[in-house]
Formats: structure tokens, C-alpha cells, sequence
């Protein structure tokens, strides 16, 4: 009890400043909470849906791997669904390449969505902050021109402390969420990451895929003359 005591007691001599820096504080940390949660579902979700793919691809089941991405709404098996796509429609990887660069630039913004505000919420509550200590020295000054000196000290020191309290809590908030915004900007980095490595692992097979087939073409077309020379 003592504790929330404390607290309220703090929060009271802030100011009217606390309560927006609070309100910064509340959506802060539901922003945080989403962000995480979702990031976090996101990566087990698409390391699952590689880890059912990725063996299909290897085999060189195109066919199997587009009908297991087309029944799939993960990252990576949308990533993939078009890079599929491609694969079948054209014979440059470049296209294929091409295409899929673009669906992940279409992907990015879903993966980065509110987690900019975080740095927009730390330097607001910095600033509210900032600006209650400002409130708070003006009322200090107001104090000592008006009141009489018998009351001045009092004044001086209830307004100084709404000053000093209003300052600590602006920057209570903002350091944790300048915290969580760098590390929610980590997470989704590596989930970008990972989406660009499956990516490139499957332009590869892609790639040795078409290799294989033209080396088979040529040499399926060297036969010919091979019997014919023979046969001279």
C-alpha cells in the first residue's frame, strides 16, 4: 500500500502534464503488445510453413510445392506462391526474381506497420515532459513574484517538484519504449530476413533446376551426332 501510495503521490504532484504522457504511455505499450504478438506468431507461423515446403522444393515438385503455398496465407508461402507462379509461366529466373522482389516490397510496409510510432511516442512523452517542467518553473516563478514571503518557500518547492516530477515521468516513458522499438525494429528485420533467405534459396533451386534441364536438352542433342560419327 505504501508503494501506491508513493506512486499516486508522484503522479499527483506532477501536473497536469502527467495525463497525457500517461496516455502516451497506454498506447505505447498496447502498440508494443500487438506488435510483438504478431511478430512473433508471424515468424513461428512462416518457419513452420518453410519446414513443409522447403522438402518439396528440394525434390524438384513444383507442382506440389504451388498447391501447398495456394492453401497457405503465411508470408513466405505468398512469397513463394509467386515466385511459383512465375516459375511456370516464364524461363528467365531474373523474371522470377523480379517478381518476387516485388511482392516482399509489397510485404515490408505489412511487417513495419505501427511499430514507428514507438519512436514517435518516446520523443512525445520526452517533450510532454520537457514541457512540464517548463509549466512547472513558470508556476515557481509566478509563486515568488505574488505570494508573500512567509508562503514563498512552500510555493516555490510544490512547483519546482510538479517541475522535477513531470520531467522523471516523461523520460520513464520514454526510455523503455525507445527500448521496445528498438528491438521490435530487430524482430522484424530478422523476419524480413528470413523471408529473403527462403527467397534466394528458392531462386537457387530454381536456378539448378533449369541447368539440369538444359544440360539434359544438350546432351539429349549431342546423341545424334554421336551415332552419327560413329556411324562414318
Amino acid at each position: 500500500m505504501d508503494i501506491f501510495y508513493s506512486i499516486a503521490n508522484f503522479f499527483t504532484r506532477g501536473g497536469a502534464f502527467m495525463y497525457p504522457i500517461l496516455l502516451v504511455a497506454a498506447l505505447a505499450a498496447a502498440i508494443a503488445i500487438e506488435r510483438y504478438v504478431t511478430l512473433s506468431r508471424l515468424s513461428i507461423k512462416n518457419r513452420a510453413a518453410w519446414n513443409r515446403i522447403e522438402p518439396v522444393l528440394t525434390e524438384g515438385d513444383f507442382d506440389k510445392a504451388r498447391e501447398a503455398t495456394a492453401k497457405d496465407e503465411t508470408a513466405v508461402s505468398q512469397l513463394l506462391a509467386v515466385g511459383l507462379a512465375r516459375q511456370g509461366a516464364v524461363r528467365r529466373v531474373d523474371d522470377v526474381e523480379k517478381a518476387m522482389r516485388t511482392n516482399l516490397m509489397e510485404l515490408i510496409p505489412r511487417l513495419e506497420k505501427r511499430t514507428h510510432y514507438l519512436g514517435t511516442f518516446a520523443n512525445l512523452a520526452t517533450l510532454l515532459g520537457l514541457l512540464g517542467t517548463v509549466s512547472g518553473l513558470i508556476h515557481a516563478f509566478t509563486a515568488v513574484a505574488t505570494a508573500n514571503p512567509a508562503e514563498k518557500a512552500n510555493l516555490l518547492a510544490a512547483s519546482i517538484s510538479e517541475a522535477m516530477n513531470c520531467t522523471a515521468f516523461g523520460l520513464m516513458v520514454a526510455v523503455p519504449v525507445l527500448f521496445i522499438h528498438a528491438f521490435l525494429q530487430t524482430k522484424t528485420g530478422e523476419l524480413i530476413g528470413s523471408l529473403e533467405t527462403a527467397a534466394m534459396k528458392f531462386l537457387t533451386l530454381v536456378g539448378d533446376k533449369q541447368s539440369a534441364r538444359m544440360q539434359n536438352r544438350l546432351e539429349l542433342a549431342q546423341l545424334p551426332k554421336d551415332h552419327a560419327k560413329a556411324a562414318a
